[in-house]
C-alpha cells in the first residue's frame, strides 16, 4: 500500500511579507486619496469625534446628541472666517498646510515651562478631525501629517477653511458655526458681528468648558486678542 505524501507546509517568508505590506499600503493610499478627494465635493457626514462624544454622553446619562447644520463657505459669515483665521491660525493663507514657525514658537514656550499651547494649523485641525481619531501618539500625529498633506495637495484652501468651520467642536454635542450661532447668539452663521466671530473662534481651545454664552475674563481677553488680530490682518482675499 503506497504511503500517503506530506502535505507541504505553507512557508512564510520575508518576501511575502514585504508583498502583502506593500498591498496594505499601497490600498490605504488608494482608499485615502479616494476619500481625500470625495469630501472635496460631499461634505462630511459625521467624524469620528461626534460619534465618540455622542457615545460618552450616553454613559453620563445625556441623551444622543450631534446638532450640526452645514452652511457652505460663501453662507459663512466672512467676520467668522476671518476671525478663524485671526484666532487659530494667522498664516493659514499663505502655508502649505504646516506653519513650523509657530510649531517652534510653541515648542520653545512650553519648554519654558509656560501653559502648554499648540502649533497646530487649521489644515491640521481639519485633517485630524475629518479623517482620524482623537488622541496623541506618534502614530496618530504621522496620519495627521499625511492627510494634511492631501487636502492641501486636493482641497482648496477655502473649502479647508468651510469644513473646518462646519466640523470643529462648540460645546457639549454641539459642532459646526451655524449649530453653534443658532445656541448662543440665537442667529445663523451667516450674520455674525465682528465681536460675535471673535468671541465664538476665543472658546475653541476647550469649548465644553468655556461658552460664549457665558464668558468669562480670560475668554474676553482672548477675544480682544482675536479682534486685534483681524485687524492686523487687513484684507483678506477669499
Amino acid at each position: 500500500m503506497p504511503r500517503k505524501a506530506k502535505s507541504k507546509k505553507p512557508t512564510f517568508s520575508l518576501q511575502t511579507a514585504c508583498k502583502w505590506t506593500l498591498k496594505l499600503v499601497l490600498y490605504f493610499f488608494a482608499i485615502s486619496v479616494f476619500l481625500v478627494l470625495l469630501y472635496k465635493f460631499i461634505n462630511p457626514p459625521v467624524t469620528y469625534l461626534m460619534v465618540q462624544r455622542a457615545f460618552e454622553r450616553k454613559a453620563d446619562g445625556k441623551s444622543w446628541k450631534i446638532d450640526k447644520e452645514w452652511k457652505d463657505f460663501d453662507e459663512l459669515s466672512f467676520n467668522l472666517r476671518k476671525a478663524a483665521i485671526a484666532g487659530e491660525d494667522a498664516n493659514f493663507l499663505h502655508h502649505h498646510g504646516f506653519d513650523f514657525e509657530a510649531i517652534q514658537k510653541a515648542f520653545e514656550k512650553n519648554q519654558n515651562g509656560k501653559k502648554l499651547r499648540g502649533g497646530s494649523t487649521i489644515s491640521q485641525q481639519t485633517a485630524k478631525n475629518v479623517f482620524l481619531w482623537p488622541g496623541r501618539s506618534y502614530i496618530r500625529k504621522g496620519f495627521e501629517a499625511y492627510f494634511t498633506f492631501l487636502i492641501e495637495l486636493l482641497w482648496s484652501k477655502n473649502r479647508i477653511l468651510e469644513v473646518y468651520l462646519n466640523v470643529i467642536e462648540m460645546g457639549d454635542g454641539i459642532y459646526g458655526a451655524e449649530s453653534a450661532c443658532k445656541t448662543y447668539f440665537n442667529k445663523s452663521a451667516t450674520g455674525l458681528s465682528k465681536g460675535e466671530a471673535a468671541l465664538l473662534i476665543a472658546v475653541l481651545p476647550n469649548p465644553r468648558k468655556w461658552s460664549p454664552a457665558s464668558p468669562t475674563n480670560y475668554i474676553y481677553r482672548r477675544q480682544f486678542l482675536i479682534l486685534r488680530n483681524m485687524r492686523n490682518l487687513g484684507k483678506l482675499e477669499f
